[in-house]
């Protein structure tokens, strides 16, 4: 193997390299900087005879003159065996956990193959996350990429917990469900909070976990949620089994990207980021999905809290371009300790519709979501009218408009962080809470299921 000394210039997380040959981008290198000191990057850039590396870790300690560059001929890869379930890795790939090193079946390139839209099959299959508002009104689909758009001080990594631990699908086709969790930039409390949670309720036991810590290189976060969609294509397309994937923070993620633009000298695009961030966050969202011919699928569940609480900032915006919808924690919700804190009325799945219904969950199921749309947004409106005009101006349908909206908020939606309800737990809740309403009030459920799931519950009010 060649070895490389004419190291020119190291800037931030990157190296120039210059007299090299048959380089090819994206491969990956060692870096010998002292005897027993090993460092490792992969290549950005190729220009002729001079390569830049981003490096894996610090750049602090690498002497020009004595440092020694390694092209390995091959992509950054994982090694991957079943018996990477139950286990927790770093950022980069490594065991971290006290358990034996992993006995590795093959090595995968972190970067995936691209999926030809041909291949993909339609998502169509429920995924029930134990959780209400999210089961009942924002279905997720097996084979979705379905985010959770937080803000500061908000309550997502108690969320993502209850959802690794929670989720499963239904259907008794006989494959296994997984969950990866990768977690992106934390802190050393919050990664011990990730772990202990999902070893004290067991569901470590089907997960496998990628930590990425605050005082890891910032640089490292690059490959990160690569690597635990590597170990997931693995579990889904050769072991046949149903992975949900859960990314935690994309924040910390975006962030790494934008630090690695400015070391390159890029002309950078809104607010700083680089004007390549849409393509690079597709090439992590477009990685979920089902193809046709194989049993397993990818779930995706990304989070990331919003700078400042903006929508419009350009990580939330550009991840609801390529996501299919969004899960909104509430700032006015959370204020108010209703847990989890999902605005159902700003939260969307687009692919809800495919999953829900006869043998997925219940036939009714499309016409209780509806109308318990319609209910709760009339009353919030009943809500404001009285916070303006005064509850006097109320007709006595406004004050059951807005009653309704109170109980859907601590009852429906309010469920704490512990509570794991089945989807037929959550209809028949939508249903308790329409028997406030009179049946003639209930104008986008067919009769037939007025008929056969309606059951008054407001017997004092009279119609």
């Amino acid at each position: 193997m060649i070895e490389y000394k004419i190291v020119r210039e190291v800037v931030g997380p990157l190296m120039v390299v210059e007299g090299v040959s048959n380089v090819k981008y994206d491969e990956q290198v060692e870096i010998l900087v002292a005897e027993g000191d090993v460092r490792y990057g992969k290549v950005l850039e190729v220009d002729r005879d001079r390569a830049v590396i981003q490096v894996f870790g610090s750049t602090r300690g690498i002497n020009l003159q004595d440092a020694r560059v390694r092209f390995q001929g091959r992509p950054v890869t994982l090694g991957v065996s079943l018996d990477m379930i139950g286990r927790v890795f770093s950022g980069m790939g490594e065991v971290i956990d006290d358990a034996p090193p992993l006995i590795v079946e093959k090595r995968m390139d972190i970067n995936g193959t691209v999926i030809n839209p041909i291949s993909r099959e339609y998502p169509s299959e429920f995924i029930q996350t134990g959780i209400s508002a999210i089961d009942g009104l924002n279905t997720l689909v097996r084979g979705q990429k379905l985010p959770i758009f937080s803000g500061a001080g908000l309550p997502h990594k108690e969320l993502a917990t209850q959802i690794a631990r929670q989720a499963k699908v239904l259907t008794d086709d006989g494959s296994q469900f997984s969950v990866v969790f990768c977690a992106i930039g934390i802190t050393f409390e919050e990664a011990t909070f990730f772990t202990e949670e999902l070893r004290r309720t067991g569901a470590i036991e089907r997960s496998v976990v990628f930590l990425n810590l605050a005082d890891d290189p910032a640089i490292e976060r690059i490959s990160t949620p690569r690597m635990a969609l590597t170990c997931a294509e693995y579990l889904a397309f050769e072991h046949d089994m149903q992975v949900l994937v859960i990314i935690t923070d994309m924040r910390n993620y975006c962030e790494a990207l934008r630090e690695l633009s400015a070391s390159r000298k890029e002309v950078p695009s809104r607010r700083g980021y680089p004007g390549y961030l849409y393509t690079d966050l597709a090439s992590i969202y477009e990685r979920a999905g089902k193809l046709i011919g194989h049993r397993g699928s990818i779930t995706q569940i990304p989070i990331l809290t919003m700078p400042e609480n903006d929508k419009t900032h350009p990580i939330p915006d550009l991840t609801g371009y390529i996501t299919e919808g969004q899960i909104i924690l509430s700032q006015d919700l959370h204020k108010r300790n209703i847990a989890p804190p999902i605005d159902v009325m700003s939260s969307l799945s687009r692919l809800k519709d495919k999953g829900i219904g006869q043998n997925k969950t219940r036939e009714d199921h499309a016409d209780v979501m509806n109308q318990l749309f319609a209910a709760y947004s009339q009353g919030k409106t009943a809500q404001e009218l009285m916070g303006i005009l005064g509850e006097s101006a109320l007709t006595d349908m406004d004050r059951l408009y807005v009653s309704f909206a109170g109980r859907f908020e601590q009852q429906y939606l309010s469920q704490g962080f512990d509570q794991n309800r089945s989807v037929i737990d959550t209809l028949e809740l939508g249903w308790e809470l329409l028997g406030m309403l009179p049946k003639g009030e209930l104008k986008r459920v067919r009769t037939k299921y007025i008929e056969k799931y309606y059951r008054e519950a407001a017997k004092s009010w009279q119609g």
